[in-house]
């Protein structure tokens, strides 16, 4: 797997470690961060997506909560890398 490391939260403690990095092959990230709480998981179903989408969680997926100093370890999207659907939704309005 041809993995970049992006970053780590430069405040969390040692046995803590949000980290951040980049599957060059795919341009997926893989984020290790804190596991949100139930009632972080609660809020985000109650707030909800896109209309027509589940708010269930399956199983094979979580939500987690990725502190704001993280933010600048993402990489910057380019013209032409595509987007979300929400983002392409968006721009066929």
């Amino acid at each position: 797997m041809a993995l970049r490391f992006l970053g780590i939260d430069p405040d969390s403690p040692t046995d803590e470690s949000p980290t951040i990095w980049l599957h060059e092959e795919t341009g997926d990230l893989l984020i290790q961060s804190y596991r949100a709480t139930e009632a972080e998981v609660n809020d985000c179903k109650e707030v909800g997506s896109i209309p027509g989408h589940s708010t269930d969680v399956p199983d094979h997926e979580t939500i987690i909560r990725l502190p704001a100093a993280m933010l600048d370890y993402l990489p910057a999207r380019r013209d032409g890398d595509g987007g979300g659907e929400a983002e392409r939704a968006a721009s066929s309005a």
